[in-house]
């Protein structure tokens, strides 16, 4: 008897398709509907382009630019110190793509209905090939608020920072055709209690907004130290104030502003974060002196809108892959996707997707409209309640579509395991979980028309018997303010799925909404994969299922 004699051992068979080159907007129902909804519709042919990019060789490039780590590099070969970050190549492609085609830029170069929501698509698309490359692109895009507030270094800057044309060169901002802003305020002895700065800033002249001062200190959380220019904060003879630090000075010397190091991070790794010392480094003052907080407030909150679309988008593509692996992979002799339990699993991951994007573009929906003074009132809430809701739910859903994969799911050749490590930082990053909670009760406590903006939006919930009674135990127990604080978390929570059940119910899918307010706000299920009977899982799946054809 003889052995055979080939090196196999097995046919490879019940393997998933890939889905590489996807265009991720045609293949995304919600999205197409929800950007439709309000107000974007006009942007479709830019977001159609930029799926095909994100899905394609933006993806490609995700996976590249996370294999291959920044690196630090403190001095040049002669021993000149430079305090450079070295990228592979295929950060820059996705830096540049995203430049090009308006992620930092639009809704300032091109203010019109739907700006904001169409920025938001095209940064929910680009989160799903790589979120990492996020950080800069949306602090350049934050920074533009802030920097309006001084005209005389906004008219300076402005030119550069809105550009779509990305410019990495380490030169002088006078040299380089496109810029990108970083941002500098947390400390090792106070983080998230910036007041608690002990970064010191010394004026060179008469000091006060616009003028220039010296800033000696530390900071211990510097995102994007390759950026041109670093918005930060440092104490004044009148308080915290607030400065924009240039990499260069005006005579195109190297300022003084030092890399310590890189963070090591659990995930978005693409992406160089510092730890920087300030030995003298030349800065201007912006806004009002002693008012840094409600100066750089304006950047804040507009990252905190785009930690709402990156976890959102990191849902997205979650959810893609698990609905896709689900259709095609047979389990005892049925697809995944056939089988009751795994039905009931998808359509619940599908409807934390969906209702994380609506209220995500409804945020959008009301920076659109900055003249209107109950957008407006009602943007300052959602900011806090979306940045805490969206992003507490990303990292468990993201690891119940991982499961979904089974083993595969666990290993870096798919791209769950880069999606569940990236999820987090969208939490913390900008003020944690408790922070968003306790913003949410002084936005309600303290500022006109916030409370009355809410329930403006909510209504009697359209009449829906279920919701209109949650929105009635939220009007009680926000009226009872003993152990407030206490139960900040659970407030904002029963705020957020109440917006988010009112705009799926306003959009008119009665199988989405029912569900989702029949899962989230009667349903028992603490896990993923609870809903109750009689929601129409069929449909929910079909709507959410990648459309390849």
């Amino acid at each position: 008897m003889h052995l055979h004699q080939y090196a196999e051992t097995h046919e490879v068979s019940n393997q998933v398709p890939p889905l590489d080159g996807a265009n991720l907007y045609r293949l995304d129902l919600p999205l197409q509907q929800w950007t439709r909804r309000f107000g974007a519709g006009w942007a479709e042919a830019r977001l159609e382009t930029y799926g095909a990019l994100a899905g394609g060789p933006l993806m490609a490039a995700g996976f590249l630019a996370n294999e291959n780590k920044p690196l630090f590099k403190s001095h040049d070969r002669y021993g000149h110190r430079q305090d450079l970050i070295e990228f592979h190549p295929a950060y820059h492609e996705l830096m540049r793509t995203a430049i090009e085609h308006g992620l930092p830029s639009l809704p300032w170069t091109h203010p019109q209905a739907g700006a904001h929501v169409a920025r938001a698509g095209l940064t929910y698309l680009h989160s799903q090939a790589e979120a990492a490359s996020g950080c800069p692109l949306t602090m350049t895009f934050a920074a533009v608020p802030a920097l309006r507030l001084q005209p005389d270094i906004a008219q300076q800057w402005l030119p550069k920072i809105l550009a779509s044309e990305y410019d990495p060169r380490n030169l002088p901002i006078e040299q380089k055709a496109g810029a990108t802003i970083g941002m500098a305020m947390t400390e090792k002895q106070g983080g998230t209690d910036v007041r608690a700065n002990t970064t010191r800033a010394h004026p060179l002249g008469a000091g006060g907004p616009g003028q220039a001062y010296e800033l000696v200190g530390h900071k211990w959380f510097c995102s994007a130290p390759m950026c041109d220019a670093f918005l930060t904060l440092a104490q004044t003879d009148k308080g915290l104030s607030c400065f924009l630090l240039p990499r260069h000075r005006p005579d195109g010397t190297r300022n003084q502003f030092y890399v310590q190091r890189l963070k090591n991070k659990l995930g978005n790794w693409a992406n160089a974060s510092s730890e920087v010392e300030y030995r003298g480094a030349l800065a201007w003052m912006i806004g009002e002196e002693g008012r840094g907080v409600p100066t750089i407030i304006e950047m804040v909150g507009m990252t905190r809108f785009d930690c709402m679309v990156g976890s959102s988008s990191l849902m997205r593509q979650a959810l893609t892959q698990a609905i896709h692996h689900c259709t095609h992979r047979q389990v005892g002799g049925r697809a995944l996707i056939e089988q009751p339990l795994m039905q009931n699993v998808l359509a619940d991951l599908a409807l934390e997707s969906e209702a994380a994007l609506a209220l995500s573009l409804r945020m959008g929906h009301a920076l659109d409209q900055p003249n209107d003074a109950r957008e407006t009132t009602f943007a300052r809430l959602v900011t806090a309640v979306g940045k805490y809701w969206i992003c507490k739910r990303a990292p468990e859903m993201i690891a119940e579509a991982s499961e979904c994969l089974g083993g595969a799911g666990y290993v870096e050749d798919t791209i769950l395991p880069r999606l569940y490590r990236e999820a987090p930082v969208n939490s913390i990053w900008e003020g944690s979980g408790n922070v968003q909670c306790l913003d949410v009760l002084r936005a309600l406590a303290k500022e006109p028309g916030v409370l009355d903006a809410l329930f403006d939006e909510l209504g009697d919930g359209h009449g829906e018997r279920r919701l209109a009674a949650h929105i009635e135990r939220l009007k009680s127990d926000l009226n009872d303010h003993d152990d407030i604080h206490y139960r900040a978390r659970q407030l904002s929570e029963d705020i957020a799925v109440a917006l988010q059940a009112k705009l799926l119910l306003e959009a008119g899918n009665a199988v989405v909404s029912d569900a989702f307010i029949a899962s989230r706000l009667e349903g028992r299920g603490r896990v993923y994969g609870a809903l109750p009977r009689g929601v129409g899982v069929a449909a929910l799946l079909e709507r959410s299922a990648p459309q390849l054809a």
